[in-house]
């Protein structure tokens, strides 16, 4: 079996150290590859890519995903989308400002998604949106483009509120789809507070976060029977 991770930057595995990028060698797909150390038949790859959205995900979903020929694909995408163009918000912070993928077409994209994949005879699975932290977030914008974009952010509700409008507009579109989900915001036990796995930008994972999301991809798989269970993985102890 083949399972191919695609999204953004939070499958390729970035965190944010000292206000710089830097990517973790111990990411989501390859903790998930290292627990299935035991199953030699299952492949987990990773198509993750920095700042994707879900336009850019579409435009390289053939090239990137499906000529691998999987057989599972893992989509998370929406972070991004619902994110905007601060530099231009800085400028006007008075204007009307939409996201870089606005709502309708974001939901429009993850339909295309799943049709896509499930013409090349492949199943996929949508991880719900990674919770921020607004407050970091915030902290770090103001760092690059100024304390003026908080009036902007006070009149338009803020990153959080379309964060999570994103996230349930997801989830209602994958149900109507009849798509498997992953709610990486469920309190299992594995996760206690996303908060403290979180990067100083308050949006990237910490190493700490990237096993526990890896934990919580792992255990969701086995309950949607994606494959075969292995007692043996590290992440099941």
């Amino acid at each position: 079996m083949r399972i191919v991770c695609a999204g953004d930057s939070l499958t390729r595995g970035v965190t944010f150290v000292h206000d710089r990028p830097r990517i973790v060698r111990d990411n989501y797909p390859s903790l998930l590859q290292a627990a299935l150390r035991g199953e030699k038949k299952v492949e987990v790859l990773n198509r993750g890519a920095f700042n994707d959205n879900s336009d850019t995900l579409l435009a390289r979903l053939d090239k990137d995903v499906l000529a691998l020929q999987p057989d599972v694909v893992l989509v998370e995408i929406g972070g991004n989308d619902c994110n905007f163009r601060w530099g231009e918000v800085a400028a006007s912070p008075e204007a009307n400002h939409q996201p870089y993928v606005p709502l309708r077409r974001y939901i429009d994209n993850v339909t295309n998604l799943v049709k896509r994949i499930r013409d090349i005879g492949a199943t996929p699975i949508f991880l719900t949106l990674v919770p921020l932290d607004p407050v970091r977030y915030y902290q770090y914008l103001a760092k690059a483009f100024g304390k003026q974009i908080a009036h902007w952010i006070a009149l338009c509700g803020g990153i959080e509120y379309w964060h999570t409008g994103y996230h349930h507009a997801l989830r209602q579109r994958l149900r109507e789809l009849q798509v498997s989900e992953i709610d990486v915001r469920e309190q299992d036990g594995q996760v206690v507070n996303w908060q403290d796995m979180l990067s100083e930008d308050g949006i990237h994972l910490t190493a700490s976060g990237y096993q526990a999301l890896s934990r919580v991809v792992f255990l969701a798989l086995h309950n949607l029977n994606a494959f075969a269970a292995t007692t043996t993985s590290s992440l099941a102890k």
